[in-house]
């Protein structure tokens, strides 16, 4: 066990606050940060930086989504004593442009502290924590993917990673990508869904309807657009394929796409 904390940014998001309960669970001592619990820390705050960093050694690294990892932190971060920094990243971040996420990949790289980085596909939780439950409870989900198949893989599993790769030897230098055990189209995953939740839920998975389903939202027609271009590439790449890395790392396999959705399912995550 370390005697220093373990840092854990965004503690209060899906894979966040996972990290931090996989880490006290096996006692190690936990640092959380961010703008609403914890130590407080906030990306537009440089004054914030310092007071989170100091006495750490290792740094679960992950930002809300659109908002950039400044170098300037991982540099304050590393002046501290922080010796590896394992980050959340994403997967396909190349063919989906995300210069954000690429950013981000650079500067730990070239941070001076050992680092592991951590590459998930599509999460199983968008489907009941983020940003898909909504229309999932609304009976229909449009994505601008049609029938192409990602690797959806569950929040556990990619904490789970996390966890190993902050307190284990032999993770630095390594890109994990972690994914589920099966490639599932939209459509399938949520079949799944309606099927064990007993909801009435469709998927669209045109271009068009995608682009239709975001301006009724309120996005404008160029926005919507430009949010449909960036699936493309996505979409043009064809079916994703399994990585064995969650088995590799922890020594089990990833959890099933319809387990997740049952186990969603009976804690009430889609009901009225």
């Amino acid at each position: 066990m370390t005697e220093h904390p373990i840092l854990v940014l965004g503690a209060t998001g899906s894979t966040g606050r996972r990290v931090t309960a996989r880490l006290r669970a096996a006692g190690h001592p936990v640092r959380t940060a961010s703008r609403s619990s914890g130590t407080p820390f906030d990306w537009t705050d440089p004054g914030t930086w310092k007071p989170a960093v100091a006495g750490a050694r290792r740094m679960y690294l992950m930002a809300p989504d659109g908002v950039p990892v400044d170098a300037s932190f991982v540099a304050c971060a590393v002046d501290e004593g922080v010796e590896h920094i394992v980050l959340l990243s994403s997967r396909g971040i190349e063919l989906m442009g995300d210069e954000r996420l690429m950013g981000a990949e650079r500067t730990v790289r070239g941070s001076g502290a050992a680092w592991t980085i951590v590459r998930p596909d599509w999460f199983n939780q968008n489907f009941d924590e983020g940003f898909l439950r909504e229309a999932v409870r609304a009976g229909e989900v449009t994505v601008p993917l049609g029938d192409v198949r990602q690797v959806f893989v569950d929040a556990d599993d990619i904490a789970a990673v996390a966890a190993a790769a902050l307190t284990e030897d032999g993770h630095s230098g390594h890109t994990y990508e972690v994914t589920g055990p099966r490639a599932l189209s939209f459509a399938e995953a949520v079949d799944t869904i309606a099927r064990v939740s007993g909801r009435p839920v469709r998927f669209r998975g045109s271009t068009a309807g995608f682009i239709a389903a975001q301006t009724a939202l309120g996005l404008s027609p160029d926005d919507a657009e430009a949010a449909a271009e960036a699936f493309a590439a996505l979409r043009d790449a064809g079916d994703g394929h399994t990585d064995d890395a969650v088995l590799r790392v922890t020594g089990r396999p990833p959890k099933d796409f319809e387990t997740y959705a049952a186990e969603a399912a009976a804690k009430g995550a889609w009901r009225d």
